[in-house]
């Protein structure tokens, strides 16, 4: 690792800990050259995930599209480190399925998997989105199928 300050690439590390979301190791290090400490992010480097969009269009994967939209669903309802976990779960979900593409149809469900377990009320606003509600009908389905599917409440 070449020091910021002086170029050289003549280091050490000091401190090595998970980075807060746990997909990094953080390293700070010091350069035995001039002494300067800088912070260094070490990340896996997984293949890139393409989307294949309705139109036809292939687009890459972008977890801050995901997550973006995760938040205006869920607004004032859910903490963004929730989301923030939702959306890397979404991703390693759609990994999970194998090869580099999936539809945004599988984004979408996996969106509303995660929503659903989230918050009831934010599930619902990305699904009237996601599944183009077009009536109040529509919202009384999906309401009842969350009810149907929601363990009872015990008092």
């Amino acid at each position: 690792m070449r020091c910021p300050g002086c170029g050289t690439d003549d280091d050490r590390v000091v401190d090595s800990r998970p980075a807060l979301a746990g997909d990094a190791i953080r390293r700070r290090r010091e350069c035995r050259s001039c002494g300067l400490r800088f912070t260094t992010f070490e990340r896996v480097e997984l293949p890139e995930l393409a989307v294949r969009k309705r139109s036809g269009r292939l687009v890459a994967f972008d977890r801050a599209r995901v997550l973006d939209g995760m938040a205006r669903a869920a607004k004032g309802r859910v903490d963004l480190p929730d989301l923030e976990s939702a959306a890397a779960e979404v991703e390693r979900e759609l990994r999970a399925l194998g090869g580099r593409e999936v539809s945004s149809e599988q984004v979408g469900l996996q969106v509303l998997q995660q929503l659903r377990t989230l918050d009831d009320v934010a599930y619902v606003r990305f699904a009237s989105v996601y599944k183009d509600f077009q009536g109040p009908e529509d919202f009384e389905l999906e309401l009842s199928s969350l009810r149907k599917a929601a363990p009872p409440k015990t008092a």
